[in-house]
């Protein structure tokens, strides 16, 4: 079941998300997320969270929120999808995407990018699957683990 994300779901958020930026080089902070902080997220955010919730657990969620600063950015967005490891090719992220696509819409938004390691080809292949293209390749604009990391920018104009 996908929803719209409430405080109480912080935890959850933070089980997800926490884990890859401990442990993979899928995004470029070191600095893992409170359950204080999700919960200002959400609230700062209501309507463009959403958790996806399996058996009463959080198997994966989605945020979107501002690509850049300035009036000229207004229409355009920036996203994180993370589905939990045991739940991902089940669609769970395909679904979380398609809802926050659709806030995306309503509120107006008119282009939705991702931000993706060049490590992880298996995000730049699932946002394949939904439509976005590929538009930029910045080298070595990322450094964690002592590692210079290329950031790739994929959109779709919704």
């Amino acid at each position: 079941m996908i929803r719209t994300a409430v405080e109480a779901d912080a935890p959850a958020i933070a089980a997800l998300w926490n884990p890859m930026i401990r442990d993979t080089l899928s995004t470029f902070t070191t600095v893992e997320k409170t359950v204080a902080d999700l919960e200002a997220l959400i609230v700062a955010r209501r309507g463009a969270v959403f958790v996806a919730e399996v058996d009463g657990v959080g198997g994966g969620f989605v945020t979107f929120g501002p690509f850049r600063g300035g009036p000229g950015y207004v229409a355009t967005v920036e996203h994180t999808v993370i589905v939990a490891p045991e739940q991902q090719g089940r669609g769970l992220g395909g679904s979380l995407m398609e809802a926050a696509q659709d806030a995306a819409r309503a509120d107006g938004k008119h282009v939705m990018v991702a931000a993706i390691s060049h490590t992880n080809a298996a995000a730049q292949a699932f946002h394949k699957r939904l439509g976005y293209t590929e538009v930029a390749r910045m080298p070595e604009v990322g450094l964690k683990a002592n590692r210079w990391l290329d950031l790739v920018l994929m959109q779709k104009i919704l």
